[in-house]
């Protein structure tokens, strides 16, 4: 009996799990553990933000995997080690003959001063229904979408939350002026700036400002201030907080304090054997100095490599699976439409485009969640 130990149950922790379980032995082991007890997709926080569909709807309960034969385990990861394929859950050791880290990104808000006091964490689970309130009650003024850091899980979103918050204020006659700042000097810098055209152009007829290249360095009451004396007046403050690697990550040795773990692009393994590491606690390098996105399709199409990888070494053959690089990312633009951002990201250089928005791909964004949950927790 061999035992395969997953960190993380997020996009890229299910996949490889739920992939195993169709691939290994009845008597294999799969030991799943995360600190939370249930998953729901990132791509429901704009919806819950806007009260467009309840994050209770696109969530489930991660015990139910245990019905599939994967034994799941709610604990804090405190210590991974690498060299014995083990992790340390709530004070207890659990060795594995292969382990997959899919732990994903920390956020730290606390790293821009005055962000915990007057910002307000729009990615983070837990703040959901606090920013929906906000949303919900906000009568007027200045809203403000700012992005604190790169990289951070699904580029487009911001600007998909900013594009929905101004329609939802001017289908209820609010006056308000939603803009959104980035460190970065346009909206997606992966595609380039006659890609971005379309969604500028989006953000545009919105009334929507956008403030590229602006470094946040501090924010006070009502105020993001920047590198320079330039200040941002704001009424709410909605926050894509600075993402880094986990710690426990860091202290393991597996990412430099600022860093991401690196792997191989192809194999997703990270130089031990039998350990590979997966999703947005990584970062590979594409072919014009940028990373590859932190998305969750890309999380999931690297656990099922991981997971046929692993496969094919347990029944004794060469592993030839590889990640490819290819995945797409949708973005709502408003009007009951969306567009998607996709392409070949390992090409040289990246062939990545922004298609023009319709109401089928706002419908095959709420089928893609649909599909997996109903693949994954049946």
């Amino acid at each position: 009996m061999a035992r395969a130990l997953i960190l993380g149950a997020g996009f890229g922790g299910i996949a490889t799990a739920v992939a195993l379980r169709e691939q290994l032995a009845a008597n294999d082991e799969i030991v799943l553990v995360d600190r939370h007890d249930d998953f729901a997709m990132g791509i429901r926080k704009t919806w819950a933000i806007l009260g467009i569909s309840p994050i209770a709807y696109g969530t489930r309960s991660l015990a139910s995997l245990a019905d599939r034969g994967i034994n799941v385990l709610q604990g804090t990861v405190t210590q991974v080690d690498p060299g014995t394929r083990s992790a340390t859950v709530d004070g207890s050791t659990i060795e594995a003959d292969v382990l997959v880290i899919a732990l994903g990104a920390e956020h730290t808000m606390e790293a821009v001063p005055g962000l915990v006091e007057h910002g307000h964490n729009a990615w983070d689970r837990a703040h959901l229904d606090e920013v929906h309130g906000l949303v919900d009650a906000f009568r007027g003024g200045r809203v403000v979408v700012g992005i604190f850091g790169t990289p951070y899980p699904c580029p487009p979103a911001p600007y998909e939350l900013a594009i929905l918050l101004a329609e939802r204020f001017d289908a209820r006659g609010i006056d308000a002026d939603v803009s959104v700042f980035a460190p970065v000097p346009i909206v997606l810098p992966i595609l380039g700036a006659s890609e971005c055209v379309p969604l500028d152009r989006r953000l545009e007829e919105r009334g929507i400002t956008f403030l590229g290249s602006h470094v946040a360095t501090e924010v006070t009451e009502k105020t993001v201030h920047f590198g320079s004396e330039e200040q941002l007046p704001f009424d709410l403050l909605l926050a894509v907080p600075p993402h880094r690697c986990p710690s426990v990550l860091v202290e393991a040795g597996l990412a430099a304090a600022g860093g991401w773990v690196k792997v191989d692009p192809a194999t997703l393994e990270i130089g031990h054997a039998g350990v590979y590491a997966i999703g947005d606690s990584t970062a590979i390098p594409l072919a014009n100095g940028m990373p590859l996105p932190k998305a969750g399709l890309f999380a999931e199409k690297e656990g099922l490599t991981v997971a046929a990888r692993i496969a094919a070494k347990l029944s004794g053959e060469a592993p030839t699976a590889t990640f490819d690089g290819q995945g797409a990312c949708y973005i709502e633009m408003g009007n009951g439409e969306a567009s998607t951002v996709s392409g070949d990201f390992f090409d040289d250089p990246p062939s990545v485009a922004l298609s023009m928005p319709d109401a089928q791909q706002r419908a095959a964004k709420e089928q893609f969640e649909m599909d997996r949950l109903a693949h994954w927790f049946g």
